[in-house]
């Protein structure tokens, strides 16, 4: 098996690289999924994040209102600390989930997709780190997009208060330039879907030849 981080910056299109490589045969799974289900009330991880950043980010049903709790933790400089006290579990239950992918498939492409692997200093637990790329200003325009257009529907916002926290986003996160010093492949998702799906295309095939050589290395065949 063959463990790939999937890792980006804000509104980078990460996640529509993981949905094609998905298509492509690979195993994929969402570290904020997990994050998501690790919040949730009855969660050891719950009970923590709720200590440390008041009841005032939980909903009436007594979930956690995850806008609130990023909204609290970007605005006042405390993003390490949630980081601190949610990847350790993340980490965990990531780990559990590539070795039961890789009992039922020992030739599988486990991709974890999270847009922290660098930044927690986790992208040694990879194989292989494949970052994806695009510009600052299409990031933000990205992200503006994806609050106008919430749930299938036309959300009210404020554009400059929207701006704002992107850029607050990406300051808490490394440069793309810096994420790709830590990379083993790069998709620069600037371009045209078609453009992006062609590197895909091309990435799977190389990750298919290292794993299919790593097997053959640890199975000591010729």
């Amino acid at each position: 098996m063959l463990r790939v981080g999937l890792t980006g910056g804000l509104a980078c299109g990460k996640s529509e690289v993981a949905k094609m490589m998905a298509a492509r045969g690979a195993e994929v799974i969402d570290a904020d999924a997990i994050a998501h289900d690790l919040m949730r009330s009855g969660e050891a991880v719950y009970a923590e994040v709720v200590r440390h950043f008041g009841k005032e980010i939980v909903d009436p049903d007594g979930q956690i209102n995850r806008a609130k709790l990023a909204s609290a933790a970007f605005a006042d400089g405390k993003i390490a600390e949630l980081n601190r006290i949610v990847h350790p579990a993340v980490i965990a239950r990531q780990q559990q989930w590539m070795d039961t992918v890789g009992a039922k498939d020992p030739h599988a492409i486990a991709v974890v997709e999270a847009a922290l692997i660098v930044e927690a200093g986790v992208n040694g637990r990879f194989d292989k780190v494949v970052v994806v790329s695009c510009g600052s200003e299409q990031k933000v325009e990205r992200y503006l997009s994806r609050l106008v257009l919430r749930g299938g529907t036309w959300a009210p916002f404020d554009p400059n208060a929207a701006r704002a926290e992107a850029q607050k986003r990406m300051a808490a996160q490394l440069s793309d330039e810096e994420k790709i010093k830590a990379a083993d492949f790069v998709i620069d998702n600037s371009g045209w879907m078609e453009q992006t799906e062609k590197q895909v295309d091309k990435l799977m095939r190389e990750l298919r030849a290292l794993e299919a050589n790593n097997f053959r290395r640890k199975s000591g065949s010729q």
